[in-house]
């Protein structure tokens, strides 16, 4: 068994500061990471192998998507056994060897936490569906049908019906998710002893902390009443009914208790929350309270969703994203702590979604960097987003490997003439998850250097020009960017402890805003469009004065213009 991990204290940290406001995380998707092996599957090996990559970056803490023992349903959110690494990613062994590796290089390991369900090949499922008398059959939810049909009317998050009904018991058993990941019963103290054992495992063998996976939906409302229908849907929206739900809050205090308080003050967690909003937020993330330390907000991620959901989208508006963003981090300035992400596995890539991935690359990515990394939080680089990858080109459903997308187009289908079919896969193609999930491209090979197989989903043809190899060297890369962001982050304090306030909230074009504590204030300024943006006098000669820390685009002059995407960040200091 390894060590945990000690506390990293970057200079930015004031004595009390929790290491992890310093820290920057980056999130690895093992399969589509790289491949060490051939068979055109990322592994645990392939990630040991780019560790340099990680390092040179300047990453505090690594993410890990699971890797756990799965039928690979949901690439991986459907895990057989919480104890087995996958055979398709390696052995325990390669992951002990990669928390040693990482440890070895001052960095740290969160391992997803995937405890909302199980996967139906999960042996605690595969007892609980042997019968109604089965000592497990309430680790699940069962419930018996209403008027011949399913228990209520909630929704899947991958389409159809959240139950799916067991013919040998004549029960319905409760999905939020794939009809092969049923939900665990957490009311039930015999489920959450076990989960807490293994989480206590995992943590001796010197793991530092999980990203607990819609973490949120754990306690369901015991009467599980029918959800409101929306005009586009036959299903109902369970959400108010097990989003938050009435003992969330015990639960994890409760976990808290078992599994983490009796540990050093090195670990961090933060949970995935769909339904968050800033006043539960500082519940969840108050250190008094001892629950988690941060979470996922979606709030900003859903601004540019139309009616039809994530698969019909909307001119992004970017008034909404400042007042969103703004409103967040003034919830949480005196209780909690934020997470800072544009990218992960289940959203489109930054730079073609919030950015301008044609004409404006190299400048929208930077910026739309920068915007996010200065803000009050930690921050979240998922791999790829610090080399600037973009959205894949799909042309067909035969190009999709998510589960979601492919099951959001057949239900669509489903008994229309096919007429619509050439809309829902350009809905497809800007918002589902396999844009986020093409390999990583490390060189310009044919396979982008990330296998010599056959990759799982194929590389996205600009990796020719868009790889890590291209930028590594390169002082005006992206990658050269994201390093002096991280870099930036460990050294300032104002960027932990500084005020946080909006400029210009309704400017539709110019994203600003100010840092600042009782030594320092800093001045960030991003022309979020493709139109020049002329700036106020007030900027002019309030900043004439100050030091430019980062600029990508060269000359800055504040007397004239912002480009179109220029970024620019100014420091003075008040003492």
């Amino acid at each position: 068994m390894t060590t945990l991990q000690p506390a990293l204290r970057h200079p930015s940290l004031r004595p009390n500061d929790e290491w992890w406001k310093a820290a920057v995380v980056y999130q690895v998707y093992p399969r589509s990471f790289a491949d060490s092996n051939g068979d055109g599957i990322g592994d645990i090996r392939g990630i040991i192998n780019h560790l340099d990559h990680l390092e040179d970056l300047g990453t505090d803490v690594v993410w890990l998507s699971p890797v756990y023992a799965s039928p690979q349903d949901d690439n991986g959110y459907d895990i057989s056994d919480y104890y087995a690494v996958d055979p398709t990613f390696g052995t325990l062994q390669d992951l002990d060897e990669l928390i040693a590796e990482l440890h070895a290089r001052g960095m740290k390991l969160v391992m997803d936490l995937v405890v909302n369900h199980t996967s139906d090949e999960h042996a605690w499922f595969q007892e609980s569906r042997a019968s109604r008398s089965s000592a497990k059959r309430d680790w699940y939810i069962w419930r018996d049908p209403r008027d011949g049909g399913e228990p209520n009317n909630w929704g899947s998050f991958f389409s159809g019906s959240a139950w799916e009904l067991d013919q040998k018991t004549g029960q319905y058993f409760l999905h939020l998710f794939s009809r092969k990941q049923p939900d665990l019963n957490w009311d039930n103290p015999e489920v959450r002893t076990a989960v807490y054992q293994m989480m206590n495992w995992w943590l001796d063998r010197g793991i530092d902390g999980f990203r607990m996976d819609v973490i949120s939906f754990i306690s369901k409302h015991p009467d599980l009443p029918d959800g409101p229908v929306s005009n586009s849907g036959m299903w109902g929206d369970g959400i108010p009914f097990y989003g938050s739900g009435p003992r969330v809050h015990d639960y994890l205090q409760e976990m808290h208790r078992e599994v983490f308080s009796h540990r050093d003050a090195d670990l961090m967690t933060v949970g995935e929350m769909v339904d968050a909003t800033p006043e539960r937020a500082r519940l969840y993330t108050d250190q008094t309270r001892k629950e988690l330390d941060m979470i996922f907000q979606f709030e900003h991620v859903g601004l540019d969703h139309g009616p039809g959901g994530k698969f019909s989208r909307k001119r992004l508006d970017l008034v909404a994203v400042k007042h969103s963003f703004a409103r967040w981090q003034e919830a949480l300035a005196d209780v909690g702590w934020n997470s800072l992400y544009w990218n992960n596995h289940d959203q489109p890539r930054a730079v073609s979604r919030f950015g301008n991935d044609t004409d404006y690359w190299y400048q929208s990515a930077t910026a739309l960097a920068t915007v996010l990394h200065l803000m009050r939080g930690t921050p979240y680089i998922y791999q790829g987003e610090e080399l600037g990858m973009t959205n894949m080109l799909f042309s067909s459903i035969d190009d999709f490997r998510d589960l979601e997308s492919r099951n959001y187009y057949r239900e669509a289908l489903a008994g229309s003439d096919g007429s619509k079919a050439a809309e829902l896969l350009a809905g497809i193609a800007v918002g589902g998850r396999d844009n986020a999930r093409t390999p990583v491209q490390w060189d310009r090979t044919p396979n982008a250097g990330f296998t010599t197989g056959e990759p799982w989903i194929p590389v996205n043809p600009n990796h020719t020009w868009l790889n890590a190899e291209a930028q590594r060297t390169d002082p005006g890369s992206v990658f050269a960017w994201y390093r002096r962001l991280v870099r930036f982050r460990h050294e300032e304090t104002v960027l932990i402890d500084g005020r946080f306030t909006l400029l210009y909230p309704e400017d539709p074009q110019l994203f600003a805003y100010t840092r600042t504590n009782e030594d320092t204030s800093l001045l960030v300024l991003a022309n979020c469009s493709a139109e020049s943006v002329p700036l106020g006098a007030e900027i002019e000669t309030g900043w004439a004065h100050a030091d430019v820390l980062l600029n990508n685009q060269p000359d800055a002059n504040l007397a004239q213009q912002l480009r179109p995407w220029e970024v620019i960040v100014l420091r003075k200091r008040l003492s």
